[in-house]
């Protein structure tokens, strides 16, 4: 795994990784980027593990980016077949800080069910596992998949419920994270 050198340029909020705890993390300290996949910071800081959000990505030096829409993307009103297609890309974005393989493909993601809730509005029920259920990344892989959906321009209301049943297992996982991981 590569690790790129930063100086914090500014105080920035950070969550522990693997409990899920907020800390300030101080300008001026060195973190060591070990993932930086769907817009999130994995970093390394005096031998501890944080994952740094997106929204913060200056206070590593790096440039904050806007949601964009890809230059494919449908110009009218989505279907709801297109939004599901669009959700689930969305989902391939969001990444445990500790594995570099998304939740989808990592089989986190049980189910994800569209509502109309207006003329062209929707409503988002997703239904995740963790890896551990002591994970205290847990809420914060919640939130990031409920930011993704919130994002997305139809979606107005993104309900993420964590889930125990049935346990998650190396088999759910897509042949590709298999192969990514080394389980191949």
């Amino acid at each position: 795994m590569s690790s790129e050198q930063k100086i914090l340029t500014r105080d920035v909020e950070a969550s522990v990784v693997p409990i899920g705890t907020k800390v300030t993390l101080q300008k001026g300290e060195t973190a060591h980027i070990t993932q930086s996949l769907g817009g999130t910071y994995t970093v390394i800081v005096n031998g501890n593990m944080f994952r740094i959000e997106s929204k913060d990505a200056d206070a590593l030096g790096i440039e904050v980016s806007d949601a964009h829409t890809p230059a494919d993307a449908p110009s009218g009103p989505l279907t709801q077949e297109e939004l599901e297609k669009k959700v689930w890309e969305s989902l391939k974005t969001c990444y445990d800080p500790e594995i570099p393989v998304n939740v989808v493909d990592l089989g986190l993601i049980y189910d994800c069910h569209l509502t109309p809730i207006g003329e062209s509005t929707y409503k988002a029920d997703v239904k995740m596992t963790l890896t551990a259920p002591g994970c205290g990344m847990g809420p914060v892989l919640a939130q990031d998949v409920q930011n993704k959906l919130i994002s997305l321009e139809p979606i107005d209301e993104a309900n993420v419920e964590l889930v125990w049943d049935p346990p998650w297992n190396q088999g759910m996982m897509t042949e590709a994270a298999k192969l990514q991981l080394g389980l191949l």
